[in-house]
């Protein structure tokens, strides 16, 4: 934001084994440099070169950062086994604003 951005964007991946501790530590850190936007998806081992799966996360458990970072006041917030850092974000952060707006 220092360099003129209006909105601040990042994901994390969940299922390579963080604990609920680093989650937090992490959304806290997030929060702290003022980033607006954050969304959580599962990690997807795209090939058996790569790192595998070391949880797959219920949806429970995605609700459940979604409503923590929600509490830490992330202006949107996407949280879903399917999400990646571009999903649908144009149009769910407008949707998202106009909501926040009408609050």
């Amino acid at each position: 934001k220092e360099a003129g951005a209006r909105v601040t964007k990042t994901s994390i991946m969940l299922g390579l084994g963080e604990t609920p501790a680093e989650i937090q530590g992490a959304l806290e850190a997030l929060r702290a440099h003022d980033v607006d936007v954050v969304t959580f998806g599962q990690y997807m081992r795209p090939s058996r070169k790569h790192m595998p799966v070391v949880e797959y996360i219920s949806p429970e458990g995605f609700q459940h950062w979604q409503r923590v970072a929600e509490s830490m006041g992330f202006r949107y917030v996407a949280s879903g086994p399917m999400v990646r850092s571009s999903y649908r974000a144009g149009e769910l952060y407008l949707k998202g604003m106009i909501e926040s707006d009408k609050a």
